[in-house]
């Protein structure tokens, strides 16, 4: 699966706005111009730790989720806003669903 695959995947199913218009969201979130801070701190940090400069770099199920440790243990923080705290979790939850629909894929069911 590309960047851009996963991002449209949680355009598609959540209410986050991984896409701004069409345009990469992996260089939009490296220039620091993508609309929510939140989202494109997600963006940046599963590029980087993808070594991703843009959306049609392929990435791997484990980076992925792997790379969001630490904005996850900052919102889960006692004083950590409880809006950051859901757009991760479900931002999570979906990046999972994401996988899981690409392994089925790829299994032929």
């Amino acid at each position: 699966m590309t960047l851009g695959e996963l991002f449209s995947f949680l355009d598609e199913k959540t209410q986050y706005g991984y896409c701004v218009d069409g345009q990469d969201a992996v260089a939009l979130a490296l220039a620091n111009n993508h609309p929510t801070d939140i989202v494109a701190d997600i963006v940046q940090m599963i590029a980087q730790a993808c070594g991703c400069e843009n959306d049609s770099c392929e990435v791997q199920r484990q980076q992925v989720v792997g790379s969001l440790g630490p904005i996850r243990l900052k919102f889960m923080a006692d004083d950590a806003p409880v809006d950051g705290f859901r757009i991760v979790e479900e931002t999570v939850r979906t990046i999972d669903d994401a996988f899981n629909v690409e392994a089925l894929k790829l299994k032929g069911r």
